[in-house]
């Protein structure tokens, strides 16, 4: 059985306190009653009995009015006296019933989509929405709490299969992709634009650097390579006469845009674009080498670490009140607040959706309600249902019994004249 006593006690102690204080009252009322009474019994025999018959008799029906009123309202919540009597102890007895009657209630009078609808399109809910929007204190808060709600989803999240799952739809994706006609394309954009030149351009520049700061290791290969009986004066001149060479024709065709190599090379270039497009043996290379590239440890680890790295960023950006994600996500929330706020169709759309989205989640779920309702009462201790319902109620239920007492007094004072007046 699931605690509730604790839960009261500590939760509402001036309402604890309202009780006690109630209970002292009403029990004080009947005690007075009682005494006053048994005083009358006392001394009847001395006293004026015209006057003080009328005291017994208020005393004497307060009396019992007080006491049958304690008794009605103590077997609400146990037994009077700790006596099992028939009809006492109602709520704790049947508090299963009552669960699964306010569940009923809770289900047949608040979730009926009619009395949503109603209700929430009466609220203006997409007026409050705008206002509560625009204010930067709480676009400041909603910040705040993107920071919690992003590194609690990712708390929760199981990183092992999120990886599996960006791995498995990275890889599905790059499979679909028909490589080679895109790579044929891509070298006519380049082609057309000219931009293959600067490449060259940059080739060609390498490759005359590269010549320039490595000509002695080049002459020192020749020197290694040449017959041991060529003698070296020749070697010098055939590596000045072949260096001049290269050299002078890198310049060349890095410095004569219409030069028939650039020109052979352009058809070579959009050949091969060609053939990426059309030819089915370039295609089947092109897959080859992208599964060979879907393949290879580094990729399958850079892809293990992707959501790694997105999951840290987004934790660290939700966090930091500087950072572009939270001033980019608090100015888009004030700005949506004054749109919202500045457009009367755009908040009965708002209050529309609202009211169907609240109606509809009533609709399929409120019999859950329901149960919910009925199994948490279940769930509860019998003793101590009793005393959290008497803890709301009882305070309240304490002027019973000092209604009671006091009308039992003035009805028996009633009585009482008109007995006298009749006799």
């Amino acid at each position: 059985m699931t605690s509730v006593t604790q839960l009261a006690d500590s939760g509402d102690p001036m309402r604890m306190r309202d009780l006690v204080r109630m209970k002292a009252l009403a029990t004080g009322l009947l005690i007075f009653a009682t005494l006053v009474f048994v005083a009358m019994q006392i001394w009847s025999d001395s006293t004026d009995g015209v006057v003080w018959g009328y005291v017994e008799a208020a005393a004497e029906a307060a009396m019992v009015g007080g006491i049958a009123d304690w008794f009605a309202v103590t077997a609400l919540f146990r037994h009077p006296l700790r006596l099992p009597i028939p009809h006492t102890a109602i709520i704790p007895k049947r508090k299963d019933e009552i669960g699964r009657t306010l569940g009923t209630f809770v289900q047949d009078n608040f979730l009926q989509s009619e009395v949503l609808s109603e209700r929430l399109s009466q609220a203006g809910i997409g007026g409050r929405l705008a206002d509560w929007m625009i204010d930067p204190v709480n676009a400041n808060a909603a910040g705040r709490q993107l920071g919690a709600i992003v590194s609690g989803i990712t708390e929760v999240l199981q990183d092992d299969e999120i990886q599996a799952g960006i791995e498995e739809a990275l890889s599905e994706r790059l499979r679909k992709i028909n490589v080679a006609p895109l790579a044929g394309r891509g070298i006519d954009f380049l082609v057309d634009g000219g931009h293959h030149e600067s490449v060259l351009d940059a080739s060609l520049s390498g490759v005359s650097h590269v010549l320039s700061d490595n000509r002695d290791v080049l002459r020192h290969r020749l020197t290694t390579e040449s017959p041991w009986w060529v003698p070296e004066p020749i070697d010098d001149k055939v590596f000045d006469r072949l260096f001049s060479g290269v050299t002078s024709f890198t310049a060349d065709l890095a410095s004569q845009r219409d030069h028939q190599l650039r020109k052979n090379l352009d058809v070579r270039v959009r050949e091969l674009a060609e053939q990426l497009k059309t030819s089915p043996e370039m295609h089947a290379k092109a897959e080859e080498v992208k599964e060979e590239f879907l393949a290879h440890p580094e990729v399958r680890a850079w892809m293990n670490d992707l959501w790694i790295n997105i999951k840290s960023a987004l934790v660290e950006a939700s966090n930091d009140p500087e950072s572009e994600l939270r001033v980019r996500f608090e100015e888009v929330l004030v700005s949506g607040g004054e749109r919202l706020k500045a457009d009367p169709e755009l908040q009965a759309k708002v209050d529309k959706w609202v009211a169907g989205a609240v109606s509809y989640v009533a609709d399929q779920s409120k019999g859950e309600v329901a149960d919910l309702i009925a199994s948490t009462v279940e769930k509860w201790d019998p003793e101590e249902t009793g005393k959290l319902i008497e803890l709301q109620v009882g305070r309240d239920l304490q002027f019973i019994r000092i209604n009671g007492t006091v009308v039992g007094g003035v009805a028996g004072l009633v009585i009482h004249a008109i007995a006298h007046l009749l006799g």
